[in-house]
């Protein structure tokens, strides 16, 4: 059984099922993961809407699962899904909320300067 927060919610992690890539990081309680068992399509908790929200309803990007794991803690969760290719996984357009780089900078000067790409 997954464990759930103290809100009631454990972290789900959507990569692509074709090559890996790590598409977004969202929510889920009870309901959405009973959802998405149920019905094979990603279902997340939205914590800013405190509502269901099935991926793809409003857009069309809708993902279907191929896979799902829960961790060795079983408090995070592994999609592995497939997109329709209709639109983007992430709110702003892009194909993956991870869109951004970070660069380690000077990491021989000790110092740490992270530096957004």
């Amino acid at each position: 059984m997954p464990e759930f927060s103290t809100e009631g919610l454990i972290v789900c992690v959507t990569i692509d099922a074709i090559n890996a890539s790590v598409l977004m990081v969202a929510w889920m309680n009870d309901e959405a993961l009973a959802k998405t068992i149920e019905t094979g399509q990603a279902h997340y908790w939205s914590r800013s809407r405190k509502q269901l929200w099935h991926k793809g309803k409003k857009s069309g990007a809708t993902q279907s699962v191929v896979d799902m794991r829960v961790d060795c803690d079983q408090d995070a969760i592994l999609l592995m899904v497939r997109t329709n290719d209709i639109g983007s996984a992430c709110h702003t357009g892009h194909s993956t909320c991870f869109f951004r780089s970070v660069r380690l900078n000077d990491l021989s000067s000790g110092k740490t300067h992270l530096v957004l790409v």
